[in-house]
């Protein structure tokens, strides 16, 4: 699931679950949506991404590709070493700021009974 957030100034995509192959269907229409928005800094959440193969790591780079064209940024936010990984073999992590100091919380707290978004 992809979420987009909107300020003055930011796009916030939020994704949650895989991004990969079986999700690229809803890229293109996320992509011109986002370019559509035409802010100056796209912040990508991935806290909650569990899977991201080439094809994601594609969808990522053609966002902050369109981005930079247009001389804006693109961080990257909760992006674990294996996804930070996938990027760099792709030759890509230039194109990206990388927020380290970002983390949210546990989805599932050590009670096991599920946060609700707020």
């Amino acid at each position: 699931m992809i979420q987009i957030a909107t300020s003055p100034a930011t796009t916030t995509l939020v994704i949650a679950g895989d991004l990969d192959l079986a999700e690229r269907d809803q890229f293109p229409e996320i992509a011109a949506r986002v370019v559509g928005l035409r802010r100056q800094l796209l912040v990508i959440d991935m806290c909650r991404v569990t899977f991201m193969d080439s094809t994601g790591a594609a969808f990522l780079i053609s966002l902050a590709d369109s981005g930079r064209k247009r001389g804006g940024a693109t961080v990257l936010r909760g992006c674990d070493d294996r996804d930070m990984f996938v990027l760099e073999v792709c030759g890509a992590l230039e194109l990206f700021r990388i927020d380290a100091d970002h983390s949210c919380a546990p989805a599932t707290p050590a009670s096991g009974t599920p946060i609700s978004p707020a």
